[in-house]
């Protein structure tokens, strides 16, 4: 069974960086369309960024240009590089792959 496990979370700055993973134990990657979600409290699950089987990627319009989702294959990884984060970039992130969850990371930007 195909697990994802997420990491890079933490609490930073407003204007910092952060560069999140997510992690299969399997070959899945190179075979699925991949993409980051998150939630804030309170709020639904919102899509953040994907990434086709070909590397072709796009964004939410809220991280446009801040934000960079990226693949290593063979590292069996994808990443999603945040950078000038804001306080309403804060939630958990998800990683999402043919309707395969992982369990999240919390993500604060804070002073």
């Amino acid at each position: 069974q195909v697990q994802l496990v997420e990491s890079g979370g933490g609490l930073v700055q407003p204007g910092g960086s952060l560069r999140l993973s997510c992690t299969s134990s399997v070959r899945f990657f190179t075979m699925n369309a991949m993409a980051w979600y998150r939630q804030a409290p309170g709020k639904p699950r919102e899509w953040v960024a994907g990434i086709s089987i070909a590397g072709s990627t796009n964004y939410a319009d809220s991280v446009k240009g801040r934000f960079t989702i990226s693949r290593d294959n063979a590292k069996n990884t994808i990443f999603l590089q945040m950078n000038s984060l804001k306080p309403e970039d804060t939630g958990v992130y998800y990683c999402e792959g043919s309707s395969v969850w992982g369990q999240g990371t919390q993500v604060t930007v804070s002073s």
